[in-house]
């Protein structure tokens, strides 16, 4: 009998054994195989998985409901702008017109036009924890080995005993990029910043080698002239010159 590889699709020659269930003959075609594998695939993934599953879901939700309440405060914070900005012009309005206080019946109205615009605005931001959930969810990375992966190749399973040193392995999540590219940023810092204290003790070297080799105080230059050097001390030059 032929059957195709499941990966390279490649046909392999194999007798026909009966069924490892209900023992019936190849010919019979039975599922009770397939329905077999189903289930011990369903019970694998519940034993591995689950854990990576919860981790998953709970930095998921985390994440969402963290940008759901800052897009809340964004839009509360600009309703109440306008709200503080409406109640200086009602303020104000009262005081050119009356010279007095409003009425009571203008600030009550301004507060219940601020609460239902802040309803609105929770309302507006729960609704998006859909598209929110689905943007994280998306962050998620789970990677599969290559098929060449020694592991892959030549799994740690014992062919007499059932699965040997295996047993005990759990999937295990990447470290997220987010994380690896901030050290990666931190390292550059810390070299840039012991460059410039390099750079900073070099330029100090510098100028105290300049100040050893500058005159002392008080010692005038000799310049010099197209006429050969000329001294001068105290402001005096000789007479003749």
């Amino acid at each position: 009998m032929l059957i195709k590889h499941s990966r390279s699709q490649k046909p392999v020659k194999i007798m026909d054994p009966d069924c490892a269930i209900c023992s019936q003959p190849a010919l019979a075609q039975c599922e009770c195989e397939a329905k077999g594998l189903d289930i011990a695939v369903r019970q694998a993934e519940q034993k591995m998985m689950t854990s990576v599953f919860n981790d998953i879901r709970t930095w998921v939700r985390g994440h969402a409901q963290d940008y759901i309440l800052s897009y809340f405060s964004m839009l509360t914070t600009r309703r109440k702008d306008y709200h503080a900005q409406q109640i200086r012009s009602i303020n104000e309005r009262a005081l050119y017109y009356y010279n007095a206080r409003p009425h009571p019946t203008e600030l009550q109205a301004a507060d219940a036009e601020l609460k239902r615009g802040i309803d609105e605005d929770w309302k507006a931001s729960v609704q998006r924890y859909p598209e929110v959930l689905e943007y994280f969810y998306g962050l998620v990375d789970l990677n599969l080995p290559g098929d060449e992966e020694p592991g892959v190749r030549d799994p740690p399973l014992s062919a007499l005993g059932g699965v040997g040193n295996a047993g005990g392995r759990k999937v295990r999540m990447r470290e997220p990029v987010v994380e690896r590219d901030r050290e990666r940023e931190r390292d550059i810092e810390r070299e840039r910043e012991r460059e410039r204290d390099r750079g900073g003790r070099r330029s100090i070297g510098r100028r105290e080698r300049d100040r050893d080799r500058a005159p002392p105080m008080g010692v005038p230059r000799r310049p010099a002239t197209a006429f050969g050097p000329v001294s001068s001390y105290g402001g005096y030059a000789p007479p003749g010159y």
